[in-house]
């Protein structure tokens, strides 16, 4: 019991960054982003390049993917979702199922299906009291955790969030102060970017990368955002420990493949019950 519970946190862990990217463009654009998987999956993708071909450190590679993550996620804003902005959540929800298609479709014909591994120093796990912790694990507790810490001070303690929160409050009327929508939108994709991929590195640590590793993350991301509210960065993070618990507990009456029935479950619950969530406002309408 003890062991799935650790194992319950490291993957609520591994949900919370995704989670964070998902709740952070609602929050601001205010439309669900259906490419968080894809992107995911880029990420892991450049990642691995720069890794395995470049023959770049993890940590190297991982900031340099990074980087070029986030400037394709500006692309695609500028290029997609600055053009349809103004067209209703529903079309922007539509161009992002589009975007998730064709980025895993370019990882698929520059990589193949086969499954792929970064080039990282194999250690024997930790055995404490009985339990048994991967390298990796730690890992992404400390990686997780040090990135939720930052987002927060971001959003929450600077000149820059406070303009990234007035924008997502009032549009027009952050407009009217001097703050530009577009270079806000920038920056908040550029931080979906970057959250993404060191999600899909810390993914492709835990298991192979292939082209499907975002979609298998897809589902439980979207459950822990709207468990802790959409719009909620301190509810992804909550939402995220709160489905890798419950999926990992879930293995002791379900099948390991049929986990994601839990998922399933949070989302038709809080529908029918609460559905702005844990630490969501439920909307006002007039």
């Amino acid at each position: 019991m003890l062991q799935l519970i650790l194992n319950g946190l490291v993957t609520g862990l591994l949900l919370a960054l995704p989670s964070l990217a998902l709740t952070t463009v609602f929050g601001i654009l205010k439309f669900p982003n259906f490419a968080v998987g894809a992107t995911l999956t880029f990420g892991a993708y450049a990642a691995w390049v720069a890794n395995h071909l470049l023959g770049m450190p993890l940590f190297v590679a991982s900031v340099v993917a990074s980087l070029a993550v986030a400037a394709v996620t500006i692309l695609c804003d500028k290029l997609i979702f600055e053009r349809l902005r103004d067209a209703g959540s529903i079309t922007l929800l539509v161009a992002s199922l589009g975007l998730s298609l064709v980025l895993e479709n370019i990882c698929r014909f520059l990589f193949g299906n086969s499954t792929r591994n970064f080039d990282v120093e194999i250690a024997r796990p930790i055995r404490w009291h009985g339990l048994r912790l991967n390298h990796e694990q730690i890992t992404t507790a400390v990686t997780v955790l040090l990135f939720v810490i930052i987002v927060q001070i971001l959003l929450h303690a600077s000149p820059l969030g406070r303009a990234m929160r007035a924008t997502a409050d009032n549009p027009s009327l952050a407009a009217v102060r001097g703050i530009e929508r577009n270079t806000i939108s920038y920056i908040t994709w550029a931080l979906s970017g970057v959250l993404l991929t060191i999600s899909g590195v810390l993914a492709g640590m835990d298991r192979a990368i292939d082209p499907l590793l975002g979609w298998s993350y897809q589902i439980p991301v979207f459950a822990a955002a709207i468990l802790g509210g959409l719009g909620s960065p301190l509810g992804a993070g909550v939402g995220a420990l709160v489905i890798g618990l419950a999926e990992e507990l879930s293995t002791l009456v379900l099948p390991t493949n049929d986990r994601q029935i839990v998922s399933f479950a949070v989302i038709l619950l809080l529908l029918l019950v609460r559905t702005q969530g844990l630490f969501g406002a439920r909307t006002v309408r007039k």
